[in-house]
């Protein structure tokens, strides 16, 4: 572990010299590059640096420690030697976690896809609370949201609506969503205060371009259709709609929420493209780790990940046995505190298959 942090270091130097060279910002895209290296490299070196500080500052107390018999003396350096030791303790598990690798996808934006499940319109209600929510937790962190689809249901919730998150680290947060959520509650559609158990499931995609993905486009067929439901003049008026096929694997996008064609077309493409490199992503992983137990992460969507019991007001994540009786803040968008105990235990997984 010494040789590879000492590679960082190295590294970190180095770099710090590139992205200031004048040749290397005239040139927008590799310093773009080397900055983003940068930045993921300068969190490790610092901690090093801080970790031989406190190590150098180990050896002198036990130089100042040898041959001197004062006892107030060697009181004040046993007491300065022992904090020196708990914090290069400290370091050394720190560093461990800033060792682990990376997902790479996890600076991606991400499209979300929310589709109800068992349930009839209690699930297509609850469809649409988790949008909400979703779009409340993006608001909190600054990222933007975008419509690309949506088919409502008649009471106002939705069949299935995909979207795009847009922001910094939008997929390292979203991505422990994936999964079967269960919503416990008396719906609004019964009158007789029964309590009713509905599912929803969530997909969340990184966004993926053609440099991610190979696609063919004489492999895919693109249909244009009048768009239905909600949408101003142009709906029923204009080919506006399209739907995008991609014959090898029969996965089918439609997008209207567009009033242009054209950006109904580039839209339906993009979530093309990110269900064909999820795909990918999931193969390639399965052939690598195997049907590991650690899955925290990866958001297998045939899994109820979470329940929403909503007359005892709590929240309970499955995975982690995390229960917060706090259903209201969190169907506000306060994920927080449910995204920061699955990204720990992610970490904490992947820190032991690290030692192994």
């Amino acid at each position: 572990m010494i040789e590879r942090l000492a590679e960082f270091v190295n590294r970190h130097e180095e770099l710090s010299l590139l992205i200031n060279d004048p040749d290397i910002i005239a040139d927008q895209d590799k310093w773009r590059a080397l900055m983003k290296e940068y930045s993921a490299v300068a969190p490790i070196a610092e901690k090093y640096k801080e970790y031989k500080q406190a190590e150098k500052n180990v050896n002198e107390a036990l130089e100042m420690l040898d041959g001197n018999n004062d006892d107030d003396f060697r009181s004040l350096v046993k007491e300065e030697l022992a904090e020196n030791r708990e914090k290069m303790a400290e370091l050394e598990e720190e560093l461990k976690v800033l060792l682990i690798p990376k997902d790479p996808n996890d600076d991606k934006n991400v499209i979300m896809e929310i589709r109800a499940g068992a349930g009839g319109d209690e699930a297509a209600l609850f469809a649409g609370s988790l949008f909400r929510m979703y779009n409340k937790y993006a608001e909190k962190k600054g990222w933007k949201t975008e419509l690309i689809s949506a088919s409502e249901s008649d009471l106002g919730g939705f069949k299935e609506v995909c979207f795009m998150i847009s922001g910094q680290g939008a997929y390292s947060r979203l991505k422990y969503e994936s999964g079967v959520h269960r919503v416990q509650r008396v719906p609004e559609t019964e009158s007789g205060g029964r309590i009713h158990t509905s599912t929803v499931t969530v997909a969340v995609l990184p966004e993926a371009d053609e440099v991610d993905v190979q696609l063919d486009m004489n492999d895919v067929r693109i249909d244009v259709f009048r768009a239905s439901g909600n949408g101003g003049q142009c709906v029923n008026t204009t080919d506006s709609a399209v739907r995008v096929t991609h014959i090898p694997t029969g996965i089918v996008v439609s997008c209207q929420d567009e009033k242009s064609q054209l950006k109904n077309k580039n839209k339906a493409l993009k979530v093309l493209y990110a269900r064909l490199y999820d795909m990918e992503l999931k193969r390639h992983n399965e052939e690598i780790a195997g049907e590991r137990k650690a899955q925290v992460g990866t958001g297998n969507r045939n899994e109820r990940i979470r329940t929403y019991n909503f007359p005892q007001g709590r929240v309970t994540d499955h995975r982690v046995n995390l229960t917060l009786y706090k259903i209201d803040n969190i169907v506000e968008g306060d994920l927080d505190e449910i995204i920061d105990t699955l990204s720990a235990a992610e970490r904490a997984e992947k820190l032991k298959e690290e030692q192994q």
